[in-house]
């Protein structure tokens, strides 16, 4: 399991205001229509980001961790798996039922639903992904898929598959070093692969951090936390 329902998002070392915040409903490629929540930094700093849960889609944690992107500068957009599952209910709490239909969410489904969430927002986009959403925003950096860099926090590699030989998006993989998602050789094969294709990566190991370490609740892994927030604004920033 990753983020809880009562999980919240660590904030940004430099907070600024929030200029509107809305859940809203998107059309995928395939005429899907999902649910997704938007944030508009009142001081943009000249990137986007689209926010790829985990399995269980858009609970609270990832809208407020949309806004935690918006106080940090980013038009942010956070997307929900299950629009040809569930529809648009915005219902994604404890009682949602996830399990059964997470296994129908394929890799093309989430490239679709990410591509229309792309084209609502100012380039240059990044994702930023965790857990099941962190194995496919790299995915979709290996792919390129039209993005200035993926982001993906204690991806599961198995859940990623074939990856194509040419030059994709910049990756960055931040990992908690007690994680179980992935073994290291599965890491190794992993960032191989993005060697053999010629695209460009990035890790950072935070010793003993475990799965779903970006929580401001877990005090112990503060500082773990706010390098991975450093992180992230640096390989945007150096990418835009």
């Amino acid at each position: 399991m990753c983020h809880s329902t009562s999980s919240r998002p660590p904030a940004p070392p430099v907070i600024g205001e929030v200029a509107a915040r809305e859940q809203i409903e998107l059309t995928s490629g395939d005429g899907t229509r999902f649910l997704a929540y938007r944030t508009e930094p009142a001081t943009p700093n000249g990137r986007s980001v689209v926010i790829l849960p985990d399995i269980r889609g858009l609970h609270p944690y990832y809208r407020d961790l949309a806004v935690r992107f918006a106080e940090a500068g980013f038009h942010t957009i956070a997307i929900d798996y299950f629009g040809r599952t569930a529809g648009t209910d915005p219902d994604r709490g404890d009682s949602f039922d996830w399990q059964s239909k997470i296994g129908e969410v394929s890799h093309e489904h989430v490239r679709l639903d990410v591509a229309a969430a792309v084209a609502e927002l100012p380039q240059p986009v990044f994702t930023v992904g965790f857990c099941f959403g962190g194995a496919n925003s790299w995915w979709l950096g290996a792919h390129g898929s039209g993005l200035a860099g993926a982001i993906g926090f204690y991806g599961a590699i198995r859940r990623i598959g074939e990856l194509p030989d040419t030059p994709g998006a910049p990756v960055l993989l931040l990992r908690g070093g007690a994680d179980t998602a992935s073994t290291d050789e599965e890491f190794d094969t992993f960032t191989a692969a993005l060697d053999h294709a010629g695209t460009e990566h990035e890790t950072v190991i935070y010793p003993g951090a475990p799965h779903s370490f970006f929580d401001r609740s877990y005090s112990e892994w503060a500082d773990a936390c706010a390098d991975a927030w450093r992180q992230i604004l640096s390989f945007t920033e150096s990418r835009a």
